[in-house]
């Protein structure tokens, strides 16, 4: 068989849209073929990522693995990596570059790794602590599976992201009235099934890691911290990287390091939130794959660690930078996510831009709406308004920034039938 790609050495990224859009030029500089497989919604793709297909050799779209198998073959090209660009198909990555015979972790666990329900079933199989819960499939099951966990507890999408779509049920009047619930999910596809699960009230931390030949290499651990005490469906308010003699440290990473070999995860980058609960740790979810904002940029601005170009060493096989020594970070990294957390409301002004601007720390700012868009409640990382990367010589310094960040702005909005 002869295809247009016949014998050209090649790497496949899977969904490569975002900030991994950065995998492209990486794999170009080592004289590859880029191959991008998107496996979204080709409508919600270009009208998201208009841009997408920049650096691609090979754009193709395909959302099931027989399709996908079938359009690789046609190209008969020499593939080298398969790469998990976004979180969206990690369990296709892994797949994919089991048949090829090529590095990844394993076709074995790859659909725990992604689905919810099949994580939290993997969990219990392996003793990993995890909240109690129960799968549905019908949302007129949600509120008998919410009084079986117990209140508080959380709706979830199975195959979702970015707390989209994700609910809180403080008590049994929650349960009662989901008409509002989301029935696509932040890729654009129906929702299949829900995840009911315990609501864990403790401190919420990402750990991330990079795995290599089974160890697992701990590149920083972030907070998302809230404004006070009371529960949340929405985790994104504040990030933090905490220092490495915080008190939970070392338990969030032994404990992390037992879900990676729980879940085979033994090469490549890692993103596993979880709480601390009365000194105990429990899995919220595992992404085998790199983590989105703010941590990426965080790393490429104050780190040694260059994670697209480290992700791809993993994966065709080489050894990445972090075996042969830890990471450095120059700062500790934070975040402000500005959100609306009243109803929709179309957008008068935001004040204080200017005022952030010229803040110490401040490394960059993302404003999302303009002015007389209509805002949403922000329920997702794609409707937060406002975002603002800050960085500081230490965690005391580094929550004084993100303090004065948040001091300084403020979203002015007016009833969306107001707007003239």
């Amino acid at each position: 068989m002869t295809g247009p790609l016949s014998g050209t050495p090649a790497v496949v990224l899977m969904d490569p849209v975002g900030a991994s859009i950065n995998f492209k030029p990486q794999v170009a500089e080592r004289g590859m073929a880029v191959i991008s497989v998107y496996t979204m919604p080709r409508e919600y793709i270009q009208t998201r990522w208009p841009d997408h297909t920049l650096g691609d050799t090979v754009s193709l779209y395909a959302a099931e693995l027989d399709e996908i198998r079938a359009r690789l073959a046609e190209l008969d090209a020499d593939i080298r990596a398969v790469v998990p660009a976004f979180d969206v198909a990690v369990d296709k990555a892994d797949t994919l570059a089991e048949e090829l015979g090529l590095p990844g972790n394993g076709a074995r666990l790859a659909a725990a790794r992604r689905d919810k329900s099949e994580m939290r079933e993997a969990a219990a199989r392996s003793g990993v602590r995890i909240p109690r819960y129960e799968l549905v499939e019908d949302p007129s099951d949600i509120a008998r599976a919410a009084h079986a966990v117990g209140f508080p507890a959380f709706v979830k999408q199975t195959a979702g992201a970015a707390s989209h779509g994700t609910r809180l049920l403080s008590g049994p009047g929650d349960a009662e009235d989901l008409s509002s619930l989301h029935r696509t999910d932040h890729f654009g596809r129906p929702v299949q099934a829900w995840l009911v699960e315990q609501y864990v009230r403790g401190r919420e931390l990402g750990v991330n890691c990079v795995s290599h030949d089974g160890e697992h290499h701990v590149v920083d651990i972030w907070e998302y911290r809230q404004p006070d005490d009371r529960d949340y469906s929405f985790p994104y308010w504040d990030w933090a990287q905490i220092p490495q003699d915080d008190p939970d440290w070392q338990t969030a990473v032994d404990y992390v390091r037992q879900v990676l070999d729980a879940f085979d995860v033994h090469l490549g980058p890692s993103h596993t939130e979880i709480k601390i609960s009365g000194g105990d740790a429990y899995l919220i979810e595992l992404g085998a794959r790199l983590p989105a904002y703010p941590m990426i940029d965080a790393w490429i601005a104050h780190s040694d660690l260059d994670p697209h170009r480290q992700t791809l060493v993993c994966r065709l096989g080489e050894v990445p930078k972090i075996v042969k020594a830890p990471v450095r970070h120059d700062r500790l990294s934070g975040a402000n996510a500005i959100r609306n957390d009243g109803p929709a409301g179309r957008l008068v002004e935001i004040r204080g831009l200017d005022t952030v601007e010229r803040l110490p720390g401040v490394d960059k700012l993302v404003v999302a709406y303009q002015q007389g868009d209509v805002v949403p409640t922000t329920d997702s990382m794609r409707t937060i308004p406002v975002r603002v990367s800050v960085s500081a010589p230490d965690h005391a310094t580094l929550v004084e920034r993100l303090t004065a960040v948040r001091e300084s702005v403020q979203l002015v909005m007016e009833p969306v039938g107001r707007h003239r």
